[in-house]
Protein backbone atom coordinates (compact mmCIF):
# COMPACT_ATOMS: atom_id res chain seq x y z
CA UNK A 1 0.00 0.00 0.00
CA UNK A 2 1.34 3.40 -1.01
CA UNK A 3 -0.27 6.69 0.02
CA UNK A 4 -0.02 10.01 -1.78
CA UNK A 5 -1.01 13.21 0.01
CA UNK A 6 -2.62 15.66 -2.41
CA UNK A 7 -3.73 19.27 -2.21
CA UNK A 8 -6.90 19.44 -4.32
CA UNK A 9 -7.79 23.09 -3.85
CA UNK A 10 -6.25 26.10 -2.13
CA UNK A 11 -8.16 28.64 -0.07
CA UNK A 12 -6.66 32.14 0.13
CA UNK A 13 -8.96 34.00 2.54
CA UNK A 14 -8.41 37.72 2.97
CA UNK A 15 -6.98 38.16 6.45
CA UNK A 16 -3.79 36.15 6.22
CA UNK A 17 -2.73 35.03 9.69
CA UNK A 18 -6.25 35.69 10.97
CA UNK A 19 -7.10 32.42 9.22
CA UNK A 20 -3.90 30.38 9.03
CA UNK A 21 -1.89 31.75 11.96
CA UNK A 22 1.31 32.37 10.00
CA UNK A 23 0.92 34.23 6.68
CA UNK A 24 2.69 37.59 6.57
CA UNK A 25 0.62 39.08 3.77
CA UNK A 26 -3.00 39.87 3.14
CA UNK A 27 -4.00 36.37 2.02
CA UNK A 28 -4.10 33.18 4.04
CA UNK A 29 -3.13 29.74 2.75
CA UNK A 30 -5.27 26.71 3.54
CA UNK A 31 -4.99 23.45 1.61
CA UNK A 32 -7.63 20.84 0.80
CA UNK A 33 -5.85 17.67 1.84
CA UNK A 34 -6.97 14.52 0.02
CA UNK A 35 -5.36 11.09 -0.09
CA UNK A 36 -4.71 8.69 -2.95
CA UNK A 37 -4.12 5.11 -1.84
CA UNK A 38 -2.53 2.59 -4.18
CA UNK A 39 -3.97 -0.76 -3.09
CA UNK A 40 -3.77 -4.24 -4.59
CA UNK A 41 -7.32 -3.84 -5.88
CA UNK A 42 -6.90 -0.43 -7.50
CA UNK A 43 -6.80 3.19 -6.43
CA UNK A 44 -8.76 4.62 -3.52
CA UNK A 45 -9.35 8.35 -3.01
CA UNK A 46 -10.17 9.79 0.39
CA UNK A 47 -12.13 12.95 -0.51
CA UNK A 48 -11.77 14.57 -3.91
CA UNK A 49 -11.44 18.28 -3.27
CA UNK A 50 -12.63 20.49 -6.10
CA UNK A 51 -13.24 18.99 -9.54
CA UNK A 52 -12.54 19.80 -13.17
CA UNK A 53 -15.86 21.54 -13.66
CA UNK A 54 -15.15 23.79 -10.67
CA UNK A 55 -11.73 24.75 -12.04
CA UNK A 56 -13.22 25.43 -15.46
CA UNK A 57 -16.17 27.33 -13.98
CA UNK A 58 -18.34 25.16 -16.22
CA UNK A 59 -21.47 25.79 -14.15
CA UNK A 60 -21.88 28.69 -11.73
CA UNK A 61 -24.51 26.68 -9.86
CA UNK A 62 -21.97 24.08 -8.73
CA UNK A 63 -20.50 26.43 -6.13
CA UNK A 64 -22.45 28.79 -3.94
CA UNK A 65 -21.34 32.41 -3.98
CA UNK A 66 -20.86 32.89 -0.25
CA UNK A 67 -18.15 30.47 0.86
CA UNK A 68 -15.91 30.63 -2.22
CA UNK A 69 -16.03 34.40 -1.79
CA UNK A 70 -15.12 34.20 1.90
CA UNK A 71 -12.47 31.54 1.28
CA UNK A 72 -11.17 33.22 -1.90
CA UNK A 73 -10.71 29.79 -3.44
CA UNK A 74 -7.90 29.35 -5.97
CA UNK A 75 -9.20 26.85 -8.53
CA UNK A 76 -6.66 25.38 -10.93
CA UNK A 77 -7.16 22.38 -13.19
CA UNK A 78 -3.74 20.97 -12.33
CA UNK A 79 -4.74 20.80 -8.65
CA UNK A 80 -7.75 18.56 -9.23
CA UNK A 81 -7.50 14.97 -8.05
CA UNK A 82 -8.02 13.73 -11.62
CA UNK A 83 -5.09 15.67 -13.04
CA UNK A 84 -2.86 14.57 -10.15
CA UNK A 85 -3.93 10.93 -10.63
CA UNK A 86 -3.07 11.24 -14.31
CA UNK A 87 0.27 12.80 -13.38
CA UNK A 88 1.12 9.59 -11.55
CA UNK A 89 0.48 7.60 -14.71
CA UNK A 90 -3.09 6.44 -13.97
CA UNK A 91 -6.48 7.23 -15.46
CA UNK A 92 -9.87 8.05 -13.97
CA UNK A 93 -11.04 4.46 -14.36
CA UNK A 94 -8.16 3.24 -12.16
CA UNK A 95 -9.86 4.95 -9.19
CA UNK A 96 -12.14 2.15 -7.98
CA UNK A 97 -13.35 3.68 -4.71
CA UNK A 98 -13.83 7.11 -3.15
CA UNK A 99 -14.26 7.35 0.63
CA UNK A 100 -15.72 10.66 1.80
CA UNK A 101 -15.30 12.32 5.17
CA UNK A 102 -18.41 14.35 4.23
CA UNK A 103 -20.16 15.96 1.27
CA UNK A 104 -19.16 19.60 1.65
CA UNK A 105 -18.42 21.35 -1.67
CA UNK A 106 -14.66 21.39 -1.08
CA UNK A 107 -14.52 17.66 -0.34
CA UNK A 108 -16.87 16.25 -2.98
CA UNK A 109 -16.39 18.51 -6.00
CA UNK A 110 -14.37 15.93 -7.94
CA UNK A 111 -16.76 12.98 -7.58
CA UNK A 112 -18.02 13.08 -11.16
CA UNK A 113 -14.44 13.12 -12.51
CA UNK A 114 -14.34 9.42 -11.58
CA UNK A 115 -17.59 8.01 -13.02
CA UNK A 116 -16.66 4.36 -12.48
CA UNK A 117 -15.77 4.75 -8.79
CA UNK A 118 -17.86 3.43 -5.92
CA UNK A 119 -18.54 6.23 -3.43
CA UNK A 120 -18.59 5.45 0.29
CA UNK A 121 -20.16 7.85 2.79
CA UNK A 122 -22.03 7.73 6.07
CA UNK A 123 -25.78 7.22 5.71
CA UNK A 124 -26.55 10.28 7.83
CA UNK A 125 -24.41 12.45 5.54
CA UNK A 126 -26.07 11.25 2.36
CA UNK A 127 -29.46 11.82 3.97
CA UNK A 128 -28.52 15.32 5.11
CA UNK A 129 -27.33 16.26 1.64
CA UNK A 130 -30.62 15.15 0.11
CA UNK A 131 -33.23 16.17 2.66
CA UNK A 132 -31.86 18.73 5.12
CA UNK A 133 -30.85 21.69 2.99
CA UNK A 134 -33.31 24.23 4.37
CA UNK A 135 -30.89 26.32 6.42
CA UNK A 136 -28.66 28.90 4.76
CA UNK A 137 -25.45 27.06 5.69
CA UNK A 138 -26.79 23.69 4.50
CA UNK A 139 -27.79 25.13 1.14
CA UNK A 140 -24.34 26.63 0.75
CA UNK A 141 -22.35 23.54 1.76
CA UNK A 142 -24.30 20.82 -0.08
CA UNK A 143 -24.19 21.26 -3.85
CA UNK A 144 -26.16 18.42 -5.46
CA UNK A 145 -24.95 19.32 -8.95
CA UNK A 146 -21.54 18.02 -7.89
CA UNK A 147 -22.74 14.46 -7.44
CA UNK A 148 -26.14 14.04 -9.06
CA UNK A 149 -24.61 11.74 -11.69
CA UNK A 150 -23.00 9.37 -9.18
CA UNK A 151 -24.70 5.99 -9.48
CA UNK A 152 -22.69 3.68 -7.22
CA UNK A 153 -23.23 4.85 -3.65
CA UNK A 154 -22.50 2.79 -0.54
CA UNK A 155 -23.82 4.23 2.71
CA UNK A 156 -23.11 3.07 6.26
CA UNK A 157 -24.89 3.49 9.57
CA UNK A 158 -23.06 4.51 12.74
CA UNK A 159 -21.83 2.05 15.32
CA UNK A 160 -19.48 -0.87 14.92
CA UNK A 161 -16.35 -2.32 16.43
CA UNK A 162 -14.12 -0.44 18.84
CA UNK A 163 -11.09 1.40 17.43
CA UNK A 164 -8.98 3.09 20.13
CA UNK A 165 -12.21 3.93 21.97
CA UNK A 166 -14.07 5.12 18.86
CA UNK A 167 -16.78 3.26 17.01
CA UNK A 168 -15.63 2.15 13.57
CA UNK A 169 -17.26 1.02 10.36
CA UNK A 170 -15.31 -1.92 9.03
CA UNK A 171 -15.73 -4.09 5.96
CA UNK A 172 -16.46 -1.24 3.58
CA UNK A 173 -17.90 -2.80 0.44
CA UNK A 174 -15.04 -3.75 -1.89
CA UNK A 175 -12.33 -2.05 0.16
CA UNK A 176 -9.41 -3.73 1.94
CA UNK A 177 -9.82 -4.24 5.71
CA UNK A 178 -7.02 -1.75 6.38
CA UNK A 179 -9.42 1.13 5.60
CA UNK A 180 -12.08 2.07 8.18
CA UNK A 181 -14.59 4.87 8.63
CA UNK A 182 -14.72 6.50 12.07
CA UNK A 183 -17.98 8.39 12.76
CA UNK A 184 -17.12 11.94 13.92
CA UNK A 185 -20.39 13.83 13.72
CA UNK A 186 -20.43 17.53 14.47
CA UNK A 187 -19.08 19.51 11.54
CA UNK A 188 -21.90 17.79 9.63
CA UNK A 189 -24.44 15.22 10.79
CA UNK A 190 -22.71 12.38 8.99
CA UNK A 191 -19.11 13.53 9.17
CA UNK A 192 -16.54 10.74 9.51
CA UNK A 193 -12.83 10.25 9.79
CA UNK A 194 -11.01 7.70 7.63
CA UNK A 195 -8.41 5.46 9.27
CA UNK A 196 -5.80 3.55 7.29
CA UNK A 197 -3.64 0.83 8.78
CA UNK A 198 -0.16 1.20 7.28
CA UNK A 199 3.09 -0.68 7.99
CA UNK A 200 4.18 2.34 10.05
CA UNK A 201 0.98 2.55 12.11
CA UNK A 202 -2.46 4.07 11.73
CA UNK A 203 -3.21 7.28 9.83
CA UNK A 204 -6.42 9.04 10.80
CA UNK A 205 -7.73 11.60 8.35
CA UNK A 206 -10.06 13.52 10.67
CA UNK A 207 -11.49 15.61 7.82
CA UNK A 208 -13.02 18.78 9.25
CA UNK A 209 -13.49 17.44 12.79
CA UNK A 210 -10.94 20.19 13.49
CA UNK A 211 -9.25 22.72 11.22
CA UNK A 212 -5.83 23.48 12.69
CA UNK A 213 -3.16 21.29 14.30
CA UNK A 214 -3.03 23.67 17.28
CA UNK A 215 -6.43 22.40 18.37
CA UNK A 216 -4.84 19.08 19.40
CA UNK A 217 -1.94 20.71 21.24
CA UNK A 218 -1.53 20.37 25.05
CA UNK A 219 -2.69 23.98 25.26
CA UNK A 220 -5.22 24.14 22.42
CA UNK A 221 -5.23 27.17 20.17
CA UNK A 222 -6.29 28.18 16.67
CA UNK A 223 -6.51 31.34 14.54
CA UNK A 224 -9.56 33.43 15.33
CA UNK A 225 -10.82 33.48 11.74
CA UNK A 226 -10.83 29.70 11.60
CA UNK A 227 -12.57 29.54 14.97
CA UNK A 228 -15.39 31.72 13.64
CA UNK A 229 -15.66 29.71 10.42
CA UNK A 230 -15.67 26.41 12.35
CA UNK A 231 -18.47 27.62 14.60
CA UNK A 232 -20.61 28.79 11.68
CA UNK A 233 -20.18 25.48 9.85
CA UNK A 234 -20.83 23.18 12.83
CA UNK A 235 -24.14 21.37 12.38
CA UNK A 236 -24.06 19.66 15.79
CA UNK A 237 -21.97 21.82 18.10
CA UNK A 238 -22.07 19.52 21.15
CA UNK A 239 -20.97 16.53 19.08
CA UNK A 240 -18.25 18.58 17.42
CA UNK A 241 -16.82 19.62 20.80
CA UNK A 242 -17.10 16.11 22.21
CA UNK A 243 -15.33 14.50 19.26
CA UNK A 244 -12.59 17.15 19.29
CA UNK A 245 -11.92 16.35 22.95
CA UNK A 246 -11.81 12.64 22.14
CA UNK A 247 -9.31 13.31 19.34
CA UNK A 248 -7.12 15.25 21.77
CA UNK A 249 -7.24 12.29 24.14
CA UNK A 250 -6.42 9.88 21.32
CA UNK A 251 -3.37 11.93 20.38
CA UNK A 252 -2.27 12.22 24.00
CA UNK A 253 -2.58 8.50 24.74
CA UNK A 254 -1.74 6.89 21.39
CA UNK A 255 0.49 9.28 19.45
CA UNK A 256 2.90 6.42 18.79
CA UNK A 257 0.16 4.31 17.23
CA UNK A 258 -2.03 6.85 15.41
CA UNK A 259 -1.02 9.87 13.34
CA UNK A 260 -3.97 12.29 13.24
CA UNK A 261 -4.35 15.09 10.69
CA UNK A 262 -7.10 17.31 9.31
CA UNK A 263 -8.06 18.52 5.85
CA UNK A 264 -7.06 22.18 5.81
CA UNK A 265 -3.75 22.41 7.66
CA UNK A 266 -0.70 23.06 5.47
CA UNK A 267 1.70 21.95 8.20
CA UNK A 268 0.00 18.54 8.36
CA UNK A 269 0.16 18.20 4.58
CA UNK A 270 3.84 19.15 4.38
CA UNK A 271 4.77 16.83 7.25
CA UNK A 272 3.01 13.82 5.74
CA UNK A 273 4.35 14.47 2.27
CA UNK A 274 7.84 14.58 3.68
CA UNK A 275 7.32 11.36 5.64
CA UNK A 276 6.01 9.56 2.55
CA UNK A 277 9.31 10.35 0.75
CA UNK A 278 11.49 8.85 3.49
Amino acid sequence: MRIHHLNCGTHRPIGGAFFDGKSKGLLGDLCTHCMLIESADGLVLVDTGYGLQDARHASPRRLAYTWPLVLNTLLREEDTALRQVEGLGYSARDVRHIVLTHLDFDHAGGLEDFPEARVHVMEAERDASEHKRRSFVAKQRYRPLMYDEVRDWRTYAGGGEDWFGFQSVRELDGLPPEILMIPLAGHTSGHAGVAINTPDGWLLNAGDAYLNHGQLAPHPHMPLGLRIYERIMATELDNARSNLERLRQLKNEHSGDVDIFCSHDNDDLARLRSASLD
